[in-house]
């Protein structure tokens, strides 16, 4: 298994983003199927620099989906914390998702496919809105985060080679400036500054965090 270079939680954090939430009116179905469907002139953060050792490689297209489920609470955010022994993002939080097959349709195809081969969660019970501008990562992955409704009554069963936990986390706490946290890192190549969402026992970080960023600026401009 590959060690990586850093703990993130020991890491003191350099500043909150502090921007205001996202209005509650925003955070439910109608709302941001509208928004999908018409969406506004936004911009949105940049991507990972490649890790020492992924300079100059063709980035692994891959897709995740970022499953919002309808609670009658509120729209929760559905998560996965992967397992340890993994090459690439151990033990991270992440979107179920994973690498592109030259089998699959489109970008949606693959975040739906891994997410049925993740965590067991079929695809009759997600409603695809649209999708958010691609993220690379420092371990030269080009992710494709694929946005959808997720009604239950669903099942999700952990594939236990890749997938420790399957949470949820409330997208009101998400969409909330007041809980992003900016750190940074020294590395070999040079100075890493990114998120970190840590949300009761779980740290959401790195591109995790990057996306749910990016999802935040689409839905507050």
């Amino acid at each position: 298994m590959a060690q990586p270079l850093f703990d993130p939680q020991q890491l003191p954090i350099d500043a909150i983003a502090g921007e205001a939430p996202v209005a509650a009116e925003r955070l439910n179905a109608a709302w941001l199927r509208a928004r999908f469907l018409a969406p506004p002139a936004w911009t949105h953060e940049g991507s990972e620099r490649a890790l020492p050792g992924r300079e100059g490689r063709a980035p692994t297209p891959a897709s995740v989906l970022v499953p919002l489920v309808l609670r009658p609470n509120g729209l929760t955010v559905l998560l996965t914390q992967r397992t340890a022994h993994l090459t690439d993002h151990a033990g991270q939080i992440s979107f179920p998702g994973g690498r592109a097959e030259a089998y699959d349709r489109d970008a949606i195809d693959t975040a739906l496919r891994e997410s049925e081969e993740e965590i067991g969660l079929d695809r009759r019970h997600v409603e695809i809105l649209g999708t958010l501008p691609q993220y690379l990562t420092g371990t030269g992955y080009c992710v494709t985060p694929v946005v959808g409704l997720v009604q239950p009554p669903f099942e999700v069963t952990a594939d236990p080679s890749e997938v420790a936990a399957i949470f949820e986390v409330p997208l009101s706490f998400l969409m909330d400036g007041a809980n992003h946290q900016r750190l940074s890192a020294d590395l070999p190549g040079g100075r890493r500054t990114f998120y970190a969402m840590p949300y009761e026992g779980y740290f959401i970080w790195g591109a995790t965090a990057g996306m749910l960023r990016n999802l935040f600026h689409f839905l507050r401009t």
